[in-house]
């Protein structure tokens, strides 16, 4: 029988972010691409005041994009 790998840090929020707002991961990261160049939180609380997404689910957003770059 074939092991799951359980997927761990940020990207474990994804399947939740893209149910609970009917959007693509790919979505948000293009939000944050085009945002400018934030830190952390100015990153977070951009998605939490202008896109309506939570606490969590943007930082989590945040910390996969951030890890990319």
């Amino acid at each position: 029988m074939a092991e799951t790998t359980k997927v761990k840090g940020p990207a474990s929020y994804f399947p939740s972010i893209e149910k609970t707002y009917a959007k693509p991961i790919a979505h948000r990261i293009d939000i944050l691409q085009n945002a400018g160049p934030l830190k952390h939180m100015e990153f977070v609380n951009f998605l939490k005041v202008q896109h309506q997404v939570g606490h969590g689910h943007a930082n989590g957003l945040v910390a996969a994009f951030l890890a990319r770059k």
